[in-house]
């Protein structure tokens, strides 16, 4: 099992964290980040209330590098 960290709300997010969130068993956490968190928590509501797995969210700007880095040192990803 494993820890992930997805970078980005748009619509290809929204797929592959459900998609994870669909295997559980190979996706223990599923950490979602992006500049608007209101878009990651909706991402979150939604695989919550179809699969019953619950995602992470942050609010961060994936340029700002240390701020990325002390992030995936805080999950362990």
């Amino acid at each position: 099992m494993s820890k992930v960290l997805v970078i980005g709300a748009g619509g290809v997010s929204s797929v592959c964290v459900h998609k994870m969130a669909m295997n559980a068993g190979i996706f223990s956490e599923i950490h979602l980040a992006s500049r608007t968190k209101s878009k990651c928590d909706a991402i979150a509501a939604s695989v919550k209330q179809r699969t019953g797995v619950d995602v992470a969210t942050y609010e961060i700007d994936a340029e700002e590098v240390p701020a990325l880095t002390r992030l995936i040192e805080q999950t362990g990803v």
